[in-house]
């Protein structure tokens, strides 16, 4: 291998790490039998989340993984891999791609690392279920200004019963 080829790869795994450290979450998925629009489907949504979807070397992958602290990725990283980097929303690239896995019904997620722990195929599917973090602050205001609404309507209950 010439001297210059190692030059590159080590640059690749540089900067896969450096994506990897940076990202708030990682998923992994085997990506086999997507069609070409399929494909475009789900990277469009993807990148409307500002979530970076690539086709990396499983080699490359694990060796930055192994770098960025890592470890045990060895089995997930077989065959045919894509990455998906979330740099905003650290449940967006799980909720997209567990999505697209079962509307599509050819890829398969296998693993990640969200908010900085490993997290295996289950794991990234129940990250998936989290409702976005809007929705989350909806539904707590709602809890805390449910009790407020109740004892508004129950006040103003009395005050017709004695007027």
């Amino acid at each position: 291998m010439s001297k210059e080829s190692i030059a590159l790869k080590e640059k690749a795994v540089a900067e896969i790490q450096e994506k990897i450290q940076k990202a708030k979450s990682v998923v992994l998925v085997d990506y086999r039998g997507l069609t070409v629009s399929e494909d475009t489907a789900m990277r469009n949504e993807l990148r409307a989340a500002n979530v970076e979807y690539r086709v990396l070397k499983n080699r490359l992958v694990l060796r930055a993984m192994n770098a960025a602290g890592y470890e045990g990725f060895d089995s997930v990283l077989e065959g045919p891999t894509a990455v998906a980097f979330g740099y905003d929303d650290p449940i967006a690239p799980a909720k997209i791609l567990v999505d697209s896995a079962a509307k599509f019904n050819k890829m398969a997620v296998k693993g990640g690392i969200i908010e900085n722990k490993k997290a295996d195929e289950n794991e990234v599917k129940a990250f998936a279920k989290i409702p976005a973090k809007p929705v989350l602050v909806g539904q707590l205001l709602g809890l805390l200004t449910n009790p407020m609404r109740s004892l508004a309507v129950a006040m103003s209950e009395i005050a017709k019963k004695n007027a």
